[in-house]
């Protein structure tokens, strides 16, 4: 049976033994970003309970957990599903119709997506939006920004809401 140390983070805990950086999110509203993590085991293999992790860092460089609504209706995990060992789809509540894989890549874990057609390892979601319908927030576009896993060239794609 495998013993976890339970490390305290903000206000929550985890069972990861270290965390691999996978993408963040910026926005228009301010400097705050949510930053994904593959959470990784003691064992390099990456956790079937929580695979990635999101929590906010704040302009001041301060970890922050995402709260229940920000987690249910914009940047949390939505739906996850092991797909093999060290593999896991994840989809985000925003961005429920684009898939997500969490895989190893040349020995780190990345956000692996297509974006405009091509593969590539996600690194950045730029998101742009005003608060203007009943204090929610309006998006006008998102974009993003990963790398080509064959190339390593750049990728960008916008997405407009329907």
């Amino acid at each position: 049976m495998a013993t976890f140390l339970l490390l305290s983070w903000g206000q929550g805990w985890s069972v990861c033994a270290k965390t691999d950086s996978l993408f963040r999110i910026e926005r228009s509203k301010n400097k705050n970003v949510v930053q994904y993590s593959a959470c990784v085991l003691k064992n390099n293999q990456i956790s079937d309970e929580t695979p990635v992790e999101a929590h906010w860092i704040l302009a001041g460089g301060k970890k922050e957990e995402l709260n229940i609504l920000e987690s249910t209706q914009a940047y949390g995990v939505a739906h996850k599903e092991k797909l093999g060992e060290n593999k896991f789809r994840i989809f985000l509540a925003a961005l429920k119709d684009r898939d997500i894989l969490v895989e190893k890549v040349k020995g780190n874990y990345k956000a692996v997506v297509r974006i405009n057609g091509h593969l590539s390892a996600l690194e950045r979601v730029y998101v742009n939006a005003n608060d203007q319908t009943a204090g929610l927030p309006v998006v006008h576009y998102v974009d993003l920004f990963g790398r080509d896993l064959q190339t390593n060239q750049p990728t960008k794609e916008r997405i407009t809401p329907k």
